[in-house]
């Protein structure tokens, strides 16, 4: 088992930046890849960033070049860095942890742009 907290999220005018943070804790060896998904209210959930054990990043067409994902092991903990911030990036955004059995996700964290 794997668990998830995400924090970071707030209020931010467009054009400003936030820094989500997900701590995982539990069986963090088993995690191969980690991930971040954002659901807009009346929108389905859509992929915004994954990295993998070594590394190798995915980023959504919209938010690259704004978005950056990393991860720090000596913390357990996945970040995103999100940069340009528009009204349309408003959503709850959810952290995910990959293992070979299982995708686990976090409670999400909620992200307002106001423009």
């Amino acid at each position: 088992q794997v668990q998830l907290v995400e924090s970071g999220g707030g209020l931010v005018q467009a054009g400003g930046s936030l820094r989500l943070s997900c701590a995982a804790s539990g069986s963090i060896s088993r995690i191969n890849a980690n991930g971040w998904y954002r659901q807009a209210p009346g929108k389905q959930r859509e992929l915004v960033t994954t990295i993998t054990s070594g590394g190798s990043t995915v980023y959504a067409d919209s938010v690259k070049g704004r978005f950056t994902i990393s991860r720090d092991n000596a913390k357990n903990t996945v970040y995103l860095q999100m940069n340009s911030l528009k009204p349309e990036d408003t959503a709850v955004y959810y952290c995910t942890a990959n293992t070979w059995a299982a995708v686990y996700w976090g409670k999400g964290t909620l992200v307002t742009v106001s423009s």
